[in-house]
């Protein structure tokens, strides 16, 4: 793999779990990124002494916007690609050679690291949202994507160069496959496993207020802003 390769990890209040992801991550890429998304325990100091730049927002703004502050971050100093992955140990860095093998082979623009084949050892209203929004976003899209909410990703800088984003929550993630898919840039799943699928997370996403939320966002990225 020629390319420059970055991880940016987005994490709020994450101190409990950031510092061993980083340190994870280090086994496969050395260059990393955590955003600090105005957390209010020692999430900062984690990342750092683990080995991560660190960028910091003074208040939390949302996934989404901590996203883009790394996106924007890996642009500035030339990276080819950038892998993205949660902060509460949910996604396991031991399968990013996966998607650096994927990104060699295929040379796609947004590798979506897929759970469809977990959905059933999910909660049930997450395991239905989910279902609704991969198949929602897959139309919108003009994809075969079968995991839109995955966060473990990798994008490559021409597809981040090339596209504007609106929205600044979970459903920034839904709406950067919309403008992928409608613009013609590949778009791939690749299945991966978990350190666990539900119950222990601490993840913020709220499977019903989000998943209407995407809803809007997609509709208004096919109208209006692809």
């Amino acid at each position: 793999m020629s390319e420059k390769a970055l991880i940016i990890v987005p994490a709020y209040n994450a101190a409990q779990t950031v510092g061993d992801v980083i340190r994870s991550c280090r086994e496969f890429v050395n260059n990393i990124v955590a955003i600090n998304d105005g957390s209010r325990d020692e999430t900062a100091g984690a990342a750092m002494t683990a080995g991560a730049e660190v960028v910091t927002h003074p208040i939390n703004r949302g996934k989404g916007a901590a996203l883009k502050t790394g996106f924007a971050w890996a642009l500035e100093r030339g990276y080819d690609i950038v892998i993205t992955l949660d902060a509460d140990g949910q996604h396991l860095p031991r399968e990013i050679p996966k998607f650096l093998r994927a990104r060699e082979e295929t040379h796609a623009d947004l590798i979506i690291g897929g759970r469809s084949h977990l959905f059933g050892e999910m909660l049930p209203r997450r395991r239905m949202a989910n279902r609704f929004s991969a198949w929602s976003i897959a139309k919108a899209s003009g994809t075969r994507i079968t995991d839109s909410q995955s966060g473990f990703r990798l994008y490559s800088a021409n597809l981040l160069r090339n596209i504007r984003l609106h929205t600044d929550g979970f459903d920034m993630e839904s709406e950067i496959i919309v403008h992928a898919g409608r613009r013609g840039f590949k778009v791939l799943t690749i299945p991966i496993d978990l350190g666990f699928v539900d119950g222990i997370s601490t993840s913020h996403y709220k499977p019903l207020k989000d998943t209407l939320r995407i809803a809007w966002t997609v509709t208004r990225a096919r109208l209006f802003w692809s």
